[in-house]
């Protein structure tokens, strides 16, 4: 997702990045909620779980580690959260807020896709 980046887009997206800390049961995003942000899990565990149509216990989708990022189809498709993650442990994360991500990361994924248009 930020492959696209110039590095001084890149530099504005590392300055606006927050870091956050979660406790271990901690809930990050909730299923259903509006999302006004993304993240990248820095340090610890979590864990994806969606409640599918017919049921109501969630099932077990995903372990998340250090590295992996989640919640862009959120600021992406401006729709609700698809998933609830939560910390199974004591977490650092890196938070992008809609603003940069549309601004900055949006645009420069839609240039690279215009200039393999204009290529092919």
């Amino acid at each position: 997702m930020f492959n696209a980046l110039e590095p001084s887009e890149l530099n504005i997206v590392l300055d606006a990045i927050e870091e956050i800390t979660v406790r271990a049961g901690q809930k990050v995003i909730t299923e259903g909620d509006q999302g006004d942000c993304m993240y990248v899990l820095n340090t610890g565990a979590l864990v994806c779980t969606k409640v599918f149509a017919g049921t109501t216990a969630p099932k077990h989708l995903k372990n998340y580690v250090p590295g992996e990022g989640f919640g862009e189809l959120a600021l992406l498709y401006n729709a609700p959260r698809a998933a609830t993650i939560t910390a199974t442990e004591d977490s650092t994360l890196m938070k992008l807020d809609r603003g940069t991500f549309n601004h900055i990361v949006k645009d420069a994924a839609q240039r690279k896709r215009e200039k393999y248009d204009n290529f092919l």
